[in-house]
């Protein structure tokens, strides 16, 4: 994967930078020797690698908009990172820029139960903000797989979703107002704790961004009350295509469960092996949760249940009680662990139309013989948001090239048959020269004419989202 070439210019003001924001920031919030910077080289797609110029550890609001004030002044880059759970290389640094880490940045601000929302600094874990709420039997909705480690910040930058997504919407369906500091340091107040906020939609536009545009230090969330009760259902079948059929036929059939949520064969075998949830022997299988009162999820599993019938199961197991759900649940929590003891893997993070789960399901197990790399498929069924891990050997000289090949051509599918890009990975590096398939060149015009309205001069986040070849022109005339 190609990257800038470090400005020489730059690395030589190193001494002086330092020595700036350590008048800012506490010296030990500050890491600029190569030893200790070698821990921010990357984030959770560890194929890419590159030491930071200095990585920085801010406090609050405050301690960022100084930060920035400084970079920009010296015309040094910016890497915003959260806790570096990012797959698609979204926090990746360049040798000459600056990480600035919200990892400090954990305070719950405000709580209003009334007005159901809370404020909380951005490098907060995603699951511990419903650990802040739940005594008064309150949750934030978004769950991403990686919820226990990820910060609202990354989850904010990639629009972040999870297996209850289908029901609950996404980040953006659940953030109402952020603070952000600009890259000249100009601090920003978007949206609030409220419904909606007048004018343009300027907090759809942040959320999602990728850190293209501003680092987001506080975050109002919209919290809801827990439901009364849920209930997953598991349904093994013979084949990948009849599972996605009946993906499709839920759907269609007017019914919105919580999560729907798919594994294949060699994610089931995986799992088995690495968590033992007592899954059955098949090619594919659903997990289907239901939440409500008992009344309402009986009636939810009747049509369900029905529907799966109809497409021959080879098991269907219904929870009766707290421990049989969180075995249901368990070899899904655990599929990307259980993967990763396998071989090394790349996860992807393309979106469909649900209808053509079967179809897509059936190319990608073409190319995977192919291109003679395995892939397990493990995803949010419900909203079409797949996850394919393509498994491949790093220290095998052509694998890694051949792993993304195989990659783009999964994702140029996706695109082909109405779907996007990603889904909550966003772009990063990963999917950064794929983009021009997906967006014609007027689409990627107005794109980069947002980024030149918020960072003028193509200081923050390096080398994501938009192809080199595209945005060289504006980079070059901001330098």
């Amino acid at each position: 994967m190609e990257m800038p070439k470090p400005n020489p210019d730059i690395l030589a003001l190193k001494p002086l930078l330092v020595k700036k924001l350590q008048e800012v920031l506490p010296h030990d919030a500050v890491i600029h020797e190569e030893v200790e910077t070698r821990a921010y080289e990357c984030d959770a797609l560890t194929a890419y690698r590159c030491p930071p110029l200095a990585a920085v550890l801010p406090r609050n609001t405050e301690e960022v908009a100084a930060v920035l004030t400084i970079c920009h002044d010296m015309g040094v880059p910016v890497v915003p990172r959260g806790a570096g759970t990012s797959l698609a290389g979204g926090a990746l640094p360049t040798a000459d820029s600056v990480i600035l880490g919200v990892a400090r940045m954990s305070e719950v601000l405000e709580t209003d139960y009334d007005n159901r929302f809370v404020r909380v600094q951005t490098g907060r874990t995603n699951l511990s903000v419903s650990g802040a709420v739940e005594e008064e039997d309150f949750f934030y909705a978004p769950d991403p797989s990686s919820q226990l480690a990820c910060a609202i910040s990354g989850n904010i930058a990639m629009n972040s979703g999870g297996a209850h997504c289908l029901k609950y919407g996404v980040t953006t369906n659940n953030l109402l107002g952020v603070t952000m500091v600009q890259m000249d340091g100009t601090v920003v107040e978007i949206g609030g704790a409220h419904l909606d906020a007048g004018g343009l939609d300027l907090l759809g536009v942040i959320c999602g961004s990728e850190g293209q545009l501003g680092v987001v230090t506080e975050a109002t969330l919209r919290i809801l009350r827990k439901p009364e009760g849920a209930r997953p259902v598991l349904m093994g079948f013979d084949s990948n295509e009849v599972a996605g059929e009946c993906v499709s036929d839920i759907i269609k059939a007017g019914v919105l469960p919580v999560a729907i949520e798919f594994m294949d064969r060699p994610c089931i075998r995986a799992t088995e092996a690495f968590a033992g949830a007592g899954y059955p022997d098949c090619e594919a299988l659903l997990i289907v949760e239901v939440e409500g009162s008992d009344a309402e999820i009986d009636e939810q599993l009747e049509k369900i249940l029905a529907i799966a019938k109809s497409h021959n199961p080879v098991e269907l197991r219904e929870s009766n009680s707290a421990d049989e759900s969180a075995r249901i649940w368990l070899g899904r929590k655990s599929a990307f662990g259980a993967m990763g003891q396998i071989n090394d893997y790349m996860c992807l993070d393309g979106t469909i139309p649900v209808n053509q789960l079967p179809y897509v399901l059936r190319r990608i197990g073409e190319m995977s013989k192919e291109y003679g790399l395995g892939v397990g498929n493990v995803f949010h069924a419900g909203d079409g948001n797949m996850h394919p891990l393509i498994l491949f050997n790093a220290n095998k000289p052509g694998d890694l090239e051949k792993c993304e090949a195989f990659g783009a051509d999964i994702l140029k599918l996706c695109v082909e048959v109405g779907g996007c890009l990603t889904g909550e990975h966003g772009v990063g590096i990963e999917k950064r020269d794929l983009m021009v398939d997906q967006f014609a060149p007027e689409d990627m015009e107005a794109q980069m004419a947002v980024k030149d309205v918020f960072d003028p001069k193509w200081l923050l986040n390096p080398a994501k989202v938009f192809p080199l070849a595209t945005s060289a022109p504006r980079r070059i005339a901001a330098e």
